[in-house]
């Protein structure tokens, strides 16, 4: 069960680097390049760059959920839950919801692999990937956390993580509908992600 564990967390890891590691690649430097690009330049980048790109993102995403949800009930049999844990967790199954229902069919579009509104499809699929940006500071905090921060705690419940999963769905329905606000730039994402920690951080201090 030793060896499991630890292959499992193996995984978690080296999955969980290579999605997030991609989505700081498109939010960072992709969008900025494409923005730049030759339209030679940006026409070949679309057709071979990003689709690869985006393969390896999807599935890093896939096996960092699959290797996650073996941690949690496969391995630990849930005794592991605590507040911090399901936040983290909640916002990195979010972040993989969005990645396949939202980012991977728009970016289909976008690319011109298959037909449709392609303007509308890229600006749904960059808020997705903007929320998923902001929502990668506080989920990489509350996951490492849960199993190594003592400050809070075992235990599932408190008011401070209903209030933060509130926070979370209306940050998520933003996502669907929404605009892309103070995350519209990568300094701006970025800043927001690391507000949006310790406002989440400073609830379970103070409520």
């Amino acid at each position: 069960m030793d060896m499991i564990n630890m292959l499992a967390r193996w995984g978690h890891v080296l999955f969980g680097i290579t999605w997030i590691g991609l989505l700081y690649y498109f939010n960072f430097i992709q969008g900025g390049y494409f923005k730049k690009a030759t339209p030679e330049a940006l026409a070949d980048a679309k057709k071979h760059l990003a689709p690869e790109a985006l393969w390896w993102f999807r599935w890093g995403a896939m096996f960092t959920l699959i290797t996650g949800l073996l941690l949690m009930v496969g391995v630990h049999k849930l005794n592991v839950l605590n507040d911090y844990i399901v936040l983290g967790a909640t916002l990195g199954t979010l972040m993989f919801l969005n990645v396949w229902l939202i980012i991977w069919p728009n970016q289909k579009i976008a690319l011109g692999m298959v037909e449709g509104d392609a303007p509308a499809a890229a600006g749904k699929a960059l808020l997705a990937s903007r929320t998923n940006t902001l929502f990668s500071g506080p989920m990489a905090f509350f996951m490492l956390a849960g199993p190594h921060y003592a400050g809070y705690g075992m235990g599932v419940g408190s008011t401070a993580l209903y209030i933060a999963l509130a926070i979370t769905v209306l940050l998520e329905l933003n996502a669907l509908v929404g605009k892309q606000g103070p995350m519209t730039t990568v300094k701006g994402v970025i800043t927001s992600s690391i507000i949006l920690t310790a406002i989440f951080v400073g609830l379970f201090f103070a409520v």
